[in-house]
């Protein structure tokens, strides 16, 4: 695989997780990373420098909106929410990602 491709399979497998914590409600960034973080039993440790890139290119694409908000700690935060674009995304890379995982399982279980 080349790098180019690796880089564009993180990228969508990042955004992807993304989207999925905007199911349920908007978060802010920080919000984002330590939901990934607790879901994943801290498997996912999602560093600012990939977190906006990717909420940058998902509201550029629209399936992201930003707003202003107040955090739970009373400050002013940027929040966002899935919008429907991101929606039919996140079920569509979904299923094409059960797809992978399960082929890849097929093949890690064969004899070779």
């Amino acid at each position: 695989m080349t790098e180019k491709k690796a880089n564009n399979l993180m990228q969508g497998a990042l955004e992807m997780l993304i989207l999925k914590t905007l199911i349920v409600e908007d978060r802010h960034g920080w919000g984002i990373a330590k939901r990934l973080k607790q879901i994943s039993s801290d498997v996912f440790t999602i560093k600012v420098g990939s977190l906006y890139p990717a909420l940058y290119r998902l509201e550029k694409k629209g399936m992201v909106e930003c707003y202003t908000g107040t955090s739970d700690k009373g400050r002013d935060a940027k929040f966002y929410r899935i919008l429907p674009k991101g929606r039919v995304r996140l079920e569509g890379e979904t299923q094409s990602w059960h797809q992978f995982s399960a082929a890849v399982e097929a093949v890690l279980k064969s004899e070779g």
